[in-house]
């Protein structure tokens, strides 16, 4: 009855799929909003305290390289969106509950190619997410020897301590962007609830980086697993089609004899 129903097709949904999708779409939701809000919180942090300007014209300088990284934040957003829904496609059609309902779509041999064509594309996406990954860390540790920076001014009176943007290669080393503990700039800096928003949506980014790699590494063995089953699965219906034809084959020698001793005792 309905029970029946419910119990076959919550036996139909691939779980380790569906966990896998879930924190892949946590990771980059973590990953693309607060990175999105952080580079713009340092937008205005690099504006107000740093008195830095856009530069005018087709020069590439920081605020450029900000922006394109949030139309790359975009990018990954709508492609990860539709790569989860495609493995969990992928993953409906290797659960076994779903080869008794809809056949052996999955052990054809079109199926044994996009299970190893998603095991590959997943493989070089993890490499992906490993260089978002050390790359978000980056700002965060700018940010943390900023933090740290604004901790020690609080903490020793007196200590002139400067930050020097040059050090990071923000800008040229023509250009001198600094502040220094003893600036007006700096203390209202360090007061702001902004750079501590900022600092801390990049950890929350980096953590969301995180997620993503743990996603595309159960991801790959979770693929790997629906391989190697669809591989078996294309094997056993080899050796079933083959008994099938070999019994066929017997039956139909058995039938050819019966019909000669029939022949001959008439």
């Amino acid at each position: 009855g309905c029970f029946e129903c419910c119990i076959k097709c919550l036996g139909g949904i691939p779980y380790a799929s569906l966990i896998a999708t879930i924190l892949l779409y946590a990771g980059v939701a973590l990953f693309c909003g607060c990175g999105h809000e952080a580079l713009s919180g340092t937008v205005n942090i690099l504006q107000t305290y740093f008195e830095m300007t856009r530069a005018a014209g087709d020069v590439i300088d920081v605020f450029t390289m900000i922006d394109i990284f949030k139309y790359v934040i975009y990018g990954v957003a709508a492609a990860f969106f539709v790569y989860g829904i495609l493995l969990m496609v992928e993953g409906f059609f290797t659960t076994g509950a779903i080869k008794d309902l809809y056949g052996d779509f999955k052990i054809t041999t079109c199926g044994r190619c996009v299970s190893a064509w998603f095991i590959m594309l997943t493989y070089i996406f993890m490499l992906a997410w490993l260089g978002v990954t050390a790359f978000t860390s980056l700002p965060v540790y700018m940010y943390f020897n900023l933090w740290t920076i604004c901790r020690n001014a609080t903490v020793v009176d007196g200590a002139n301590l400067c930050l020097d943007l040059r050090q990071y290669g923000i800008v040229t080393i023509g250009e001198e962007k600094k502040v220094c503990t003893t600036s007006e700039s700096f203390v209202k800096m360090c007061e702001s609830n902004e750079l501590n928003m900022t600092f801390h949506l990049f950890i929350v980014a980096l953590a969301g980086a995180g997620a993503a790699v743990i996603a595309m590494v159960h991801y790959l063995m979770v693929l790997s697993a629906n391989w190697a089953y669809v591989k078996d699965a294309c094997r056993m219906q080899k050796y079933e089609d083959i008994k099938s034809k070999e019994e066929q084959e017997l039956h139909d020698i058995h039938s050819t004899r019966s019909k000669e001793r029939l022949n001959a005792y008439t």
